[in-house]
């Protein structure tokens, strides 16, 4: 492979000033837009040797046939005309968002001479003002409807509003009290102006002001003997709170903000946008972006806000965010001028600076913490829901069986992980997909007694897995079990070397017919048997989303036994210590927090744990580190995992292998 491209530009001809930076491929076309405080020292790590960038940056490079730039003067200068440029040439290297979404948002045109409150998705009404998003329209029907009895802004149409003008009879609404009719002038344009303003005011938080005001004047009707007028301010204050209900009161009052989850892995990222205004959620928003080349969490927030806050949607006066990018003072003077603009346009006046922030305790935390775990669950839909379409999972079988050269197409897959602690506790899984869908019921969990590294686990497990294979032509019915079954392919976690142990593996079982791949880097790659080069599957496609559960869910699954083990390993190891119960051994992995710090705690320590004295103390010190070497086969197989270690010490060596299937 050659050092670099061909087309690299001389080190000294690139400034050194803040810029932003342009690749293109050989026909024109730009592929990728960045910018950058000096442009020789940015550029400088795409012109490395080719084979030491990361693969999607490696293959940008080499579809470039050129790069330009642009100087300019400062920071917020570069990141102002990256924003232009990504937005005018839309380049497929950089991030690119899945937000096929289209919002309902309330809207009030406070820009008319007689305003309307009105459920829209058009976000271009001009001198509206808009609240929202929000997921579901039924919600905010229900929220309008209730806030009409508070304040009676006209809702319809303009040609119903001019007939009720001409006829001089106001429509239903106006009839049921919905509305002020100001059209058969029931009440003052300016009077309704002032009203829809209201409206607004209480929209955008200042609820508790208004509820305070209208219980204030059912006193006072109250007092002064005005039952019909006190019993219509009581309903309105029912309405208010009945409004107030359906939004969850999260912080103060005063409080507005926008909080932002971001969950990513190396192909995509989902956000979660929470919208809190007057201290309570008015609305959220939740999208998916593509990311073609690997970026950091903080350069995807960067991202992420600049198209959040795109077009007419300005910041409030507090954004919080997962990270802070590198350039977070640009982008913080670039949302105070995005809000600025924003409160300009309202008639509003006062400073428009943003406060970009981790939240690190507190309420904030705990939302921000929220927005998180949304995202992340977001992103585990996003990632699974093509498994659920038939089509999409026959596609992606059809695309990995051309993709791998494979004669069949993998209708039964089964991969395999290895998973350790520092070399110690060292498990395997394997997970199984048959016509795209997980099987639970056939997992299998294997535990490497020894083990010099991952490819000798490899070898280890797969050697104990491909034995059953023999018996599945022998006596198929009698097997009872389709652990026995031949896969179409077997897929491995890492890259050649973990390929050539599993290579190996097959060929001491005799094994032949069964394709075989390892996923490696992150995923870019599949490594085949004897090849010197991988195959990259189309980013988004369903090959590789089908690729990328399979490696998941076999990490899961590894993970998850060698958490278990170790924690039964300790127990267990401790229930052995006279007078140590269940109840106490819970106590000591509470005091000292992991099973790592118990392990180094000296006698003197664990005295120290309440009702626990130095004998007992002595006595857990001398199990946990100079106990009977033999201790663990004392205690008999796991019930619960693969009875590997068990059965090879009895010689049971033909059911050692199998497995514990989990239920269904």
């Amino acid at each position: 492979m050659a050092e670099t491209v061909s087309w690299r530009p001389r080190t000294g001809e690139i400034p050194t000033s803040p810029g932003v930076y342009r690749f293109r491929d050989p026909r024109g076309r730009v592929l990728y837009v960045g910018k950058a405080k000096n442009l020789r020292a940015r550029l400088s790590n795409y012109f490395q040797p080719l084979r030491a960038l990361h693969d999607r940056t490696r293959r940008m490079v080499l579809t470039a046939g050129s790069v330009e730039w642009t100087v300019v003067g400062t920071e917020f200068e570069a990141l102002q005309l990256e924003y232009s440029w990504i937005k005018e040439f839309a380049p497929p290297f950089n991030v690119q968002f899945r937000d096929d979404k289209s919002y309902p948002y309330l809207a009030i045109t406070l820009g008319d001479e007689v305003p309307r409150v009105l459920i829209t998705r058009n976000r271009k009404l001009k001198g509206a003002k808009y609240f929202g998003p929000y997921t579901k329209i039924w919600a905010i029907r229900e929220t309008l409807d209730l806030m009409l009895k508070v304040f009676p802004v006209r809702s319809c149409s303009e040609t119903t509003y001019r007939r009720a003008e001409q006829t001089g009879r106001p429509c239903l609404l106006g009839d049921i009290g919905k509305c002020a009719a100001p059209c058969v002038g029931r009440i003052p344009k300016e009077a309704h102006h002032d009203l829809a303003e209201d409206l607004a005011t209480f929209m955008a938080g200042g609820d508790q002001r208004f509820r305070a005001d209208l219980t204030r004047r059912m006193q006072e009707a109250s007092a002064a003997l005005n039952f019909e007028e006190a019993a219509r301010l009581r309903d309105a204050i029912g309405a208010m709170d009945a409004a107030l209900s359906k939004s969850a009161v999260v912080l103060r009052e005063e409080v507005d903000t926008d909080v932002f989850g971001i969950a990513d892995d190396e192909l995509a990222a989902s956000v979660q946008q929470f919208i809190v205004r007057g201290g309570r959620i008015r609305g959220t928003r939740s999208w998916v972006v593509d990311k073609e080349l690997d970026v950091a969490l903080g350069e995807l927030v960067e991202t992420v806000l600049r198209n959040a806050y795109d077009d007419d949607v300005h910041p409030p006066r507090e954004v919080l965010v997962p990270e802070l990018p590198d350039d977070a003072e640009e982008l913080t003077t670039w949302l105070s001028q995005r809000r600025a603009e924003g409160r300009e346009n309202e008639g509003l006046r006062g400073s428009g600076r943003v406060r970009l922030h981790v939240a690190e305790r507190g309420e904030k935390a705990a939302l921000a913490q929220t927005a998180a775990r949304n995202a992340a669950q977001a992103l585990m839909l996003y990632k699974t829901r093509r498994s659920a379409d038939f089509t999409a999972r026959s596609q992606a079988i059809a695309d990995l069986q051309e993709a791998l050269g494979l004669d069949e197409a993998p209708l039964r897959i089964e991969c395999f992980d290895v998973s350790h602690l520092a070399g110690t506790d060292v498990v395997a899984s394997m997970v199984v997909f048959e016509d795209g869908l997980p099987r639970k019921d056939q997992y299998r969990r294997f535990n490497v007694a020894s083990t010099t590294d991952d490819t000798d686990s490899i070898y280890q497990v797969l050697s104990r897995r491909l034995a059953h294979l023999d018996d599945e032509e022998a006596a198929p019915a009698q097997q009872g079990d389709r652990f026995a079954y031949r896969p179409n392919l077997l897929l491995v976690d890492g890259g050649q070397p973990q390929v050539a142990a599993a290579q190996r593996a097959m060929a001491d079982a005799g094994v032949t017919g069964v394709a075989l791949a390892g996923i490696a880097k992150r995923l870019e790659e599949l490594w085949q048997p004897d090849s010197d080069f991988p195959v990259i599957l189309p980013r988004n496609s369903d090959a590789l989303f089908l690729v990328q559960r399979l490696r998941d869910e076999a990490h899961r699954f590894a993970i998850t036994h060698q958490r278990t083990r170790r924690k039964r390993d300790i127990g267990s190891q401790l229930a052995a210590v006279p007078g140590l119960g269940e109840s106490r051994v819970k106590q000591l992995l509470k005091h000292f927090g992991s099973v790592a710090r118990l392990r180094r705690a000296t006698a003197e320590d664990i005295a120290d744990v309440p009702g626990f004295g130095p004998v007992l103390a002595a006595a857990v010190v001398e199990r946990l580190h100079g106990g009977d070497p033999g201790a663990e086969q004392e205690l008999g197989p796991d019930p619960d995992v693969a009875p590997d270690e068990a059965l090879e010490e009895a010689g049971a060596d033909a059911a050692a292998d199998q497995g514990v299937p989990l239920p269904r």
